[in-house]
């Protein structure tokens, strides 16, 4: 009778982590470009559905049971609850924030259910390896269907269709591919994590994003004195910089107009006239977005209801601004405090003693992905793409597992000195 009780939760464990795989899959692979019947058939819903099934069904049979979800999950959970609210109250389109948030809440099911199931490091890398692998083979794609189109726009379906998007993207999993990269084995397997993270470079480049550039000079930057000046890898300084001069000399001239074109002068095309043009409508939406906050400040405008409200048909890209005006200072307040659990998290695990290499190193990679969030948030509307929200849920299963490994309290706080007080509180 035990054999068969265990033997039926753990087929509802497998199921619960097949679904959610298949979830991950759809959300960052977008199967549908690379196979063009599967577009007729909606995956994203089918694959939301069923991991919320899931999720249901493995409630009280996972090794962690939904009282162990840290702060930042309840801070998730109350930002769409927050949200929904915003939705029936809304002064712009009730209906359109409705179903806005309610797309919006399958981050929280895949989050939930990837801090449930996700109990050892294998597992971890194997969720943020479709993740990586998923934008490494996007961008690759982009870049044979699209080579001819002007930034890559609509080349791909979902959110990888809009140029800065996909440029995010990038930036967020870009790290994650290095990691893989130095802790592959064999030779093919770093070429081929190299030439996924050369497609992405490229992509990157070629989408003409300047958020997107900045963003990734940045957290390259993270990545470069994590893995190469702390990890002592100089080697990885020298091939970026040669080869980031390569692609910009090979690839970046659309980009580099879009630059220029920022101060307004010396105006010698249509395609610079269009990127002056797109930088001073933005500092229009950025006041426009104030205006909402100020004059809806506690449920905001209702979600994804920005465009319509600023009657420009556009996001303001600022994500800060963006939930803040979507769904009030209350829904900003609690966005902050989710993603500064995250750095908590990451904080924890640095001060923390006897920690594996391979540890150490997808920590040092979760939080090149993080700085390259808070700064790409500043030049984006990404308030609703997944990867951030996917980012943190990483940094709670690491920590999560990190503790568990000990096997006590005691040897827990000896292990977590200062630093597993501050993550838990």
């Amino acid at each position: 009778m035990l054999e068969r009780i265990s033997s039926r939760k753990k087929e509802v464990l497998g199921g619960a982590f097949f679904w959610l795989t298949a979830f991950y899959l759809v959300y960052c692979g977008r199967p549908a470009d690379f196979f063009g019947p599967l577009g007729y058939i909606p995956l994203a819903k089918i694959s939301g559905l069923l991991a919320l099934l899931s999720l249901l069904a493995a409630a009280g049979k996972t090794p962690r049971r939904f009282k162990d979800v840290p702060k930042e999950g309840r801070y998730l959970l109350a930002i769409i609850v927050l949200q929904f609210v915003g939705a029936f109250l809304s002064p712009v389109w009730r209906g359109g924030a409705f179903f806005s948030t309610l797309e919006f809440s399958k981050v929280y099911v895949a989050w939930v259910l990837t801090f449930l199931l996700i109990t050892t490091l294998t597992r971890l890398k194997r969720i943020i390896f479709l993740q990586s692998a998923s934008v490494a083979l996007v961008s690759l794609l982009a870049i044979v269907k699209g080579h001819s189109v002007p930034r890559l726009d609509g080349v791909m379906g979902g959110f990888y269709s809009n140029p800065n998007d996909m440029a995010f993207a990038i930036v967020l999993s870009f790290p994650f591919c290095l990691a893989f990269l130095l802790t592959a084995k064999g030779t093919v397997r770093k070429m081929l994590w190299g030439f996924g993270m050369l497609m992405m470079a490229a992509a990157l480049v070629l989408t003409a994003s300047r958020a997107g550039f900045i963003d990734f000079v940045i957290a390259g930057t993270v990545c470069l004195w994590h893995f190469g000046v702390k990890g002592k890898r100089l080697y990885l300084i020298v091939i970026t910089v040669f080869l980031g001069g390569v692609l910009l000399l090979l690839t970046g001239q659309t980009l580099m107009k879009r630059f220029s074109a920022i101060s307004g002068e010396d105006l010698n095309s249509a395609q610079e006239d269009t990127a002056h043009q797109s930088y001073e409508e933005r500092k229009v939406l950025m006041i426009k977005a104030l205006e909402a906050i100020v004059h809806y400040p506690i449920l905001g405008v209702g979600t994804a209801n920005f465009p319509v409200y600023s009657n420009m048909w556009k996001d303001v890209h600022a994500s800060y601004l963006q939930i803040a005006a979507d769904g009030g200072i209350p829904v900003l307040i609690l966005y902050l405090m989710f993603f500064g659990r995250g750095f908590a998290n990451l904080r924890a695990l640095r001060q923390a003693k006897n920690l594996d290499a391979e540890t150490k190193l997808f920590a040092g990679a979760m939080f090149s992905s993080l700085i390259g969030f808070v700064v790409g948030a500043c030049f984006a509307p990404e308030s609703y793409q997944f990867f951030p929200y996917f980012n943190v849920c990483y940094t709670s299963v690491l920590f999560a597992i990190s503790k568990e490994q000990v096997g006590s309290a005691v040897t827990a706080t000896k292990l977590f000195p200062s630093s597993l007080r501050l993550a838990e509180a």
